[in-house]
C-alpha cells in the first residue's frame, strides 16, 4: 500500500468538505439572520494505533506520519450580527444574539427557532414569516391572529398592538445549550433530540423596523474558500506524484529486476 497516497486522499476529501461549507457561507452573505458554519478538521491516528494493532504490525516510521485528517464536528457561530434598518413596522430583530423567535413546526410539537424577523400576515390573518409563510408563535405556542382592518404595531417588548390594545405577544426564547441547535433550512433551527431546550432569554429587546444581517463576512469567507481550494489542489498534486512513483516502481524498477 502506498501510505502517502492515502494521506493525500484524506487531505483532498477533508478540504472538499471545508470548501463546501465556506461556499455555502459565501452564498448566504446577504441572507437575513443567517449564521455561518465553522468546519472542523481533526487529525487521524495511524491505522496501527487507531485499530490497536500489536507491535508486530506497527511501523514506527509510518505511524509517526499519522493517518491523515478527517472532518470533525461542525458548529454554528451565533456571534452577534449588525442590524439593518428597513423602516417596515413588521420587520423585527433581537438585540440579544442568543435569543430567537419561535416558529410553528409541522413535524414536532416543539417549535423551531429563527433569527429572521421579517413578518407579514397571511390570507387568514395569521402572523407568519415573510420568507417561508410559517406561523410565528406566542408565549404558549399559540398562533398570532391579527385583523386586516387596521395597522399593526410591535413594541420593544414583542407585544403586538392593534386598535390601541395589545392583541398578542411574540415568543422570544433562549436555548440552554446552543450546541443542540441544527439548521433545517429557510432560516430555521431545530433542537436535537426529544427534549425541549428552550429557556427565557437573559435580555431580549425587539428592534422594530430592523432586520439582522447575515453573520458572514464575505471577504473572510472568500479567502477561506480559496485556501481550501488550494489545499485540495496541493493534495491532488501529491496524489499524481505518488501515482507516477508507483508507475515507475512497477514498469521501470520491476522490469530491471
Amino acid at each position: 500500500m502506498n501510505y502517502g497516497l492515502y494521506l493525500s486522499a484524506s487531505g483532498v476529501l477533508a478540504n472538499m468538505y471545508r470548501q463546501d461549507v465556506f461556499a455555502n457561507n459565501l452564498a448566504n452573505a446577504n441572507t437575513v439572520g443567517f449564521k455561518r458554519e465553522i468546519p472542523n478538521i481533526q487529525p487521524r491516528a495511524a491505522e496501527a494505533i487507531e485499530d490497536g494493532f500489536g507491535l508486530d504490525v506497527a511501523q514506527r516510521m509510518l505511524d509517526r506520519l499519522g493517518g491523515g485528517v478527517f472532518a470533525g464536528p461542525q458548529r454554528i457561530s451565533f456571534s452577534a450580527s449588525s442590524l439593518q434598518k428597513t423602516g417596515n413596522p413588521l420587520d423585527v430583530a433581537l438585540d440579544d444574539p442568543h435569543a430567537f423567535f419561535a416558529v410553528q413546526s409541522s413535524e414536532s410539537i416543539i417549535p423551531m427557532l429563527t433569527r429572521d424577523g421579517r413578518l407579514t400576515a397571511n390570507g387568514e390573518g395569521v402572523l407568519v414569516m415573510a420568507a417561508s409563510g410559517r406561523p410565528i408563535l406566542g408565549p404558549n405556542n399559540e398562533l398570532i391572529q391579527i385583523s386586516s382592518d387596521g395597522p399593526v404595531e410591535i413594541d420593544r417588548n414583542g407585544r403586538v398592538h392593534q386598535f390601541g390594545t395589545v392583541v398578542a405577544q411574540l415568543q422570544m426564547t433562549g436555548v440552554r445549550d446552543l450546541r443542540q441547535l441544527t439548521k433545517v433550512g429557510e432560516g430555521l433551527f431545530q433542537i436535537e433530540g426529544k427534549g425541549d431546550w428552550r429557556k427565557e432569554p437573559t435580555q431580549a429587546t425587539v428592534k422594530v423596523g430592523f432586520v439582522e444581517s447575515s453573520g458572514v463576512d464575505p471577504i473572510q469567507s472568500l479567502l477561506k474558500l480559496v485556501k481550501a481550494t488550494k489545499a485540495i489542489t496541493g493534495n491532488g498534486t501529491l496524489i499524481r506524484y505518488h501515482d507516477q512513483l508507483m508507475d515507475r516502481a512497477v514498469n521501470v524498477l520491476g522490469r530491471v529486476g
